[in-house]
């Protein structure tokens, strides 16, 4: 997102604080700037960034695997394990009154899970559209 979004959406005074703050030079920045100035004043053809030797935390951010989190994206419900062999999923999607209705599954996997969860969306789901059918019926 741009600085200045960035800057209005976290209420800082101006830009200038938010890139004070937030904003950070690394090496290969320095280096990549290093090889444009003496590109500009010694006008020569340079490599682009020189190589250097990747320190321990270079090498660890490589080996670096993501862990899908407890939270999923809106409308898919959430994980949770509660204990060795015991997965709970819940799904509470707002009803047309706008109050939350709340359905719960569990398993002893979690793929267990995932097939009751997609099961229990279905069918809220289909209660919910219903409800929204009811609702229009009666409104007009």
């Amino acid at each position: 997102m741009d600085v200045k979004t960035l800057s209005a959406m976290i209420w800082h005074n101006s830009v200038s604080t938010t890139l004070n703050v937030y904003a950070h030079i690394t090496d290969e920045m320095r280096a990549a700037a290093a090889v444009n100035i003496d590109r500009g004043i010694a006008k020569q053809d340079l490599p682009a960034v020189p190589n250097r030797k990747k320190g321990p935390a270079e090498a660890a951010a490589e080996d670096f695997r993501p862990v899908k989190g407890a939270r999923r994206k809106l409308g898919s419900g959430c994980i949770s394990q509660l204990g060795e062999r015991l997965w709970e999923r819940k799904y509470s999607p707002r009803g047309p009154d706008g109050r939350k209705r709340y359905g719960n599954v569990y398993g002893h996997t979690r793929e267990e899970c995932e097939e009751k969860l997609k099961q229990l969306i279905a069918d809220m789901k289909a209660v919910l559209a219903e409800e929204r059918r009811q609702a229009k019926e009666t409104t007009i």
